[in-house]
């Protein structure tokens, strides 16, 4: 008694359906992370779909930034809302992922590229706000400035609204939230001292990874990754750099970091801010503490 094969759980598509046709999908998931993933349509195109769970502001921020610098971005087709989903549907960038060549690059290509990106970057400097926000008011995500207690059923860290925050005290108030309840008094005082001033609050992309910078021939051809762009402190952005997914990703963002505008004071504060927030003793928090600090 033969079983009936299992459906695909992303397109329903089963090895007796193949069977019955000539077809051959050129539709394919090729990313997915947590709830969310993205399909290649062909060679030109791409759709994002998202879970309603995943907060992203990345359609606005792409036409912000388009409207208003010369980054290159993807070229949003269309987006809209279907069973508490959100599809976009947009434009592939040329090239590929600097993640994807990292390790065939000299030197000075590497070094070309962040170059390049700091020049992109530069033109979000301007962009500001008298608030720390998402664009239209909204609140900002992230994963990083501000402690996240909440997790998927996936295990993945679930970013949690923030704000907006109209001064550096606001903002302040809502980091301490995240302090391990041991820490003292004296030290948070000292910690909140030793915070930069946040101001002006400026446009900030705040993931910059490997995998969100797009080259081809040694050039830059897109910047991706805006879905929790916003305005942050001044000194986010080379904060967040800190933050490494694995190896090649902590070479990449030390330089970055060193043709970015220096803001290491900030740096040296929010690292101890991060390991203040999380278990005493060492631990996950340590370990990842270790990463970020060479």
């Amino acid at each position: 008694m033969s079983s009936t094969p299992t459906p695909c759980t992303a397109c329903s598509w089963t090895p007796e359906r193949q069977n019955h046709c000539n077809y051959k999908s050129h539709l394919k998931p090729f990313y997915e992370s947590g709830d969310r993933g993205i399909w290649s349509l062909g060679s030109k195109v791409i759709l994002k779909d998202r879970c309603p769970n995943h907060p992203t502001s990345e359609v606005p921020n792409i036409h912000f930034v388009q409207d208003r610098t010369c980054i290159p971005v993807p070229t949003i087709i269309e987006s809209w809302e279907e069973d508490k989903h959100t599809l976009t549907l947009m434009r592939r960038m040329p090239g590929q992922p600097l993640s994807n060549v990292w390790s065939e690059l000299n030197p000075n290509e590497k070094e070309t590229i962040a170059k390049q990106v700091d020049f992109y970057l530069h033109q979000l400097r301007s962009l500001q706000s008298d608030k720390i926000q998402c664009l239209g008011g909204r609140p900002v995500f992230s994963k990083y400035l501000f402690k996240n207690d909440s997790s998927s059923s996936s295990g993945e860290i679930t970013e949690i609204p923030r704000g907006p925050f109209a001064s550096d005290d606001e903002l302040w108030a809502e980091m301490e939230r995240g302090l391990d309840e041991r820490i003292p008094e004296a030290a948070r005082v000292r910690l909140r001292q030793r915070m930069p001033a946040a101001m002006p609050y400026t446009f900030t992309h705040g993931d910059l990874t490997i995998g969100n910078i797009m080259v081809e021939d040694g050039e830059v051809t897109g910047i991706i990754g805006w879905e929790t762009a916003g305005y942050f402190p001044v000194w986010w952005e080379y904060v967040a750099t800190s933050v490494p997914d694995g190896e090649e990703d902590r070479e990449w963002k030390m330089l970055l970091r060193w043709y970015l505008p220096d803001y290491s004071a900030a740096r040296e504060f929010w690292l101890e801010y991060w390991y203040l927030c999380r278990d005493l003793e060492g631990g996950r928090g340590g370990r990842l503490g270790d990463e970020m600090n060479d």
